[in-house]
Formats: C-alpha cells, structure tokens, sequence
C-alpha cells in the first residue's frame, strides 16, 4: 500500500474543501433550518406523531440522509471528473499506484466530507428537536457506509460524466426523487397498501429505515435487510470500478 500516494490524494481533495469551508459549513445549517421551518412547522403542526415519535425528530434521518447522499455523490463524481476534464487524471494513471489506492484517495476524501455535512445536519436539528440515539454505533454505522457506498457511486458517475450536465444529471434527476420518495420525511406504512408494495423498489427505502431505527427503535423493513441491501450496493459499486479501471473505460480514452 503506496500510503503517501493515497494521502496525498486524499490531502489535495481535503484542501479544496476547506478552501469554502464557511460555506460548506453554513450552507447545510441554513437548510436544515429551512426544512424545520418548512417541514418540521408548517407539516408537524398537523401530524402529532408518527410511530411514537414527534414529526419535528422523526424527519431528522432522512434529512441527513438526503444531504450525505447528495454531498457524497457530487464530491466524488467532481473529484475524479476534474482531472478528468484538464488532463491530469493522465498523471494518475502513470503513476506508480494501483486503482484501489486512486480510489481510496478520492473517495476516502468524499466520505469524509459528507461525514462531516451530515455530523453538521445532527448538531443543527438537535437545536430544534430532542433527537433520541437509542443504537448509536449503528447509526454511525449505517452513516459511515451510506458515506462509503454513495462516493462510490459518484465515482462511477464522474468516471462515466462527458460534460458538467451529466456530471449532475444523476443526482439531480435519480437520486434526489429517490430519496423523497423512499420515506426520508414520512413513514411508508402511511402509505396506501399497492403503493407500499411499490415503495419496497426504492433501495433508498432500505437505507433511510436503517438509519431511522438507530435513533428510534423502529423501522419500515427488517434491519438486517436493510445492512444487506447497504452492504450489497457497496459490493456492485466497488465490482463497477475494478471493472472499470480493469477495461480503461471512459478514464482512458
């Protein structure tokens, strides 16, 4: 393992992070608040509770779900589309490291700053609302692998990008309504029954009842279901990049 290869990727993605560090830092912390205004007020004034639990905190892990997801996806797919797009990427792939150790770099880097939006998300709604953590090493679990997993993914995207258009046309036309609608503000059993059979499509659905359970105990489908499904999707993406570092596709050319 090159480890001054992978820290140093790792470091230079870091860097440009903190270069908007304030905005990285407000940005989540504004809309977070916006969704409680929204959300949290105008909503949780006309539904008491669900499941047991106060609207207000019940929409605290899909929030967070939906900004790791989304900060995950758009830093690792720019992370390795930049390079791309002015050449360097070229430098990489000369150099004396393996893909993995690429990978780590890039992706290591993206997880972490979705880690710490999502971190940011806690901390804000937690001035709201009281937010129980009744399994808290599972909900760090479940976050660090949706952090992971969904970087992955951006990096397939950004390897597959030919344009900034594509490069957001993913996570702006799949991802985003997948998340709205795999239960991150409401529970689908509040849902009629054909469409809870239908819901049960969205993998998003399996993450979001995950997390969910790590604070409150309850969940939309079985746990173990839900780590299979997380740990699945971490599988296919991982498969996605040896294969596309294997064949040189769309990183070559």
């Amino acid at each position: 393992m090159n480890y001054t290869a992978v820290w140093a990727i790792y470091s230079s993605e870091m860097v440009r992070f903190f270069r908007t560090i304030a905005q990285s830092f407000i940005s989540p912390v504004i809309s977070t608040s916006l969704y409680f205004v929204v959300f949290g007020a105008a909503i949780g004034s006309r539904i008491d509770q669900v499941e047991g639990v106060s609207y207000g905190a019940f929409i605290v892990p899909g929030l967070i779900m939906l900004s790791v997801m989304t900060q995950a996806l758009s830093n690792a797919s720019f992370g390795i589309y930049f390079p791309k797009f002015i050449g360097t990427v070229y430098e990489l792939l000369s150099a004396p490291i393996s893909f993995f150790e690429i990978v780590l770099g890039f992706v290591g880097a993206a997880a972490t700053k979705a880690l710490f939006i999502g971190v940011v998300i806690l901390v804000t709604a937690s001035l709201f609302v009281d937010v129980p953590v009744t399994h808290p090493w599972a909900m760090v679990l479940f976050l660090v692998l949706t952090c992971v997993s969904f970087s992955l993914f951006g990096f397939i995207i950004g390897v597959w990008a030919g344009n900034f258009e594509q490069l957001q046309l993913i996570p702006l036309l799949v991802v985003t309504p997948l998340v709205f609608l795999g239960g991150s503000f409401y529970s689908i059993s509040m849902l009629p029954p054909i469409w809870q059979k239908i819901t049960l499509f969205n993998p998003v659905v399996y993450l979001i009842s995950g997390f969910r359970w790590s604070f409150f105990g309850t969940a939309d489908v079985p746990v173990g279901l839900s780590l299979l499904a997380i740990f699945g999707f971490t599988s296919l993406c991982m498969v996605i990049i040896w294969w596309i570092f294997k064949t040189g596709w769309r990183i070559r050319a």
